[in-house]
């Protein structure tokens, strides 16, 4: 009972370690935007992309190295948080794409920070729409599949194959 319980503190502490790199990553996919405009528009949105890509995509493969192999409740309650959550960030992507389509990232010229050349600002521009899009098709990609990862471990662990 007490390895079980060492095990299990050590299982948050790597979260922890996981929850601090992928703000890491956050701020190193982030850094081309925030460091040429003053303010980014899309920021929030950017940000849960990025940090539903990982985080799921992290419990879908290493699910039985992480604190929620065994809890049967919490993994019951992801099935349904990811319902509203894929919804959400489908709602994110198409008011991006609807910007995209309408205003063009030319609108976001007033944005820029003084200084910033003209092959900065393309380049910048690129950089954005590519990033926001990847990001944004993966997260719901793999906000579809969580519930399914969810039920398909709750069942292994419900019927006690041993397997998470």
């Amino acid at each position: 009972m007490e390895d079980l319980k060492k095990q299990q503190a050590l299982k948050i502490q790597v979260e922890l370690i996981w929850l601090l790199v992928t703000a890491v990553l956050i701020y190193i996919i982030l850094y081309p935007m925030l460091n040429h405009f003053k303010e980014y528009r899309f920021l929030y949105g950017n940000i849960v992309f990025i940090a539903v890509f990982v985080t799921y995509t992290r419990y879908i493969f290493l699910l039985k190295h992480t604190f929620l192999a065994y809890l049967q409740p919490l993994k019951f309650i992801l099935v349904f948080v990811s319902v509203p959550l894929v919804f959400h960030l489908i709602e994110l992507l198409q008011g991006f794409q609807y910007f995209l389509e309408t205003e063009g990232l030319m609108s976001i010229q007033p944005y820029f920070e003084e200084g910033t050349s003209t092959k900065t600002r393309e380049s910048v521009y690129i950089y954005m729409s590519r990033e926001m899009v990847f990001f944004g098709v993966a997260s719901v990609i793999v906000a579809i599949m969580m519930p399914f990862r969810m039920l398909l471990s709750f069942w292994r662990v419900y019927n006690k194959t041993g397997r998470v």
